[in-house]
């Protein structure tokens, strides 16, 4: 499966949180680079989520912002599938639908 459909399997997930806002973070010109794949505020807290294939590494530059945003108070991790988001939200404390 490649990153980007790894990606809008996750996204379409987190339209199902309640109290959840989030995009696609896109690179170019005019983004920053490092940010992870993923951005989302749930319920007034910040979840930022690098998503890679099972073969994918992540670089320097994305380690680095991730331990940025952990540092901030916020939740960032590297994930590869649906199941390991829903983990995260679930360890943080986040009562999901049809799982309650």
């Amino acid at each position: 499966m490649l990153e980007k459909d790894i990606t809008n399997l996750i996204l379409r997930f987190l339209k199902t949180v309640p109290n959840c806002f989030c995009w696609k973070e896109h690179g170019g010109l005019y983004g920053t680079s490092g940010i992870p794949d993923i951005v989302a505020c749930i319920n007034g807290r910040f979840y930022a989520f690098e998503v890679k294939t099972e073969a994918g590494k992540v670089t320097k530059l994305q380690r680095a912002t991730i331990k940025k945003i952990q540092a901030a108070g916020g939740t960032a991790v590297v994930v590869r599938t649906v199941d390991e988001v829903r983990a995260v939200l679930k360890q943080s404390g986040l009562a999901l639908r049809n799982e309650q």
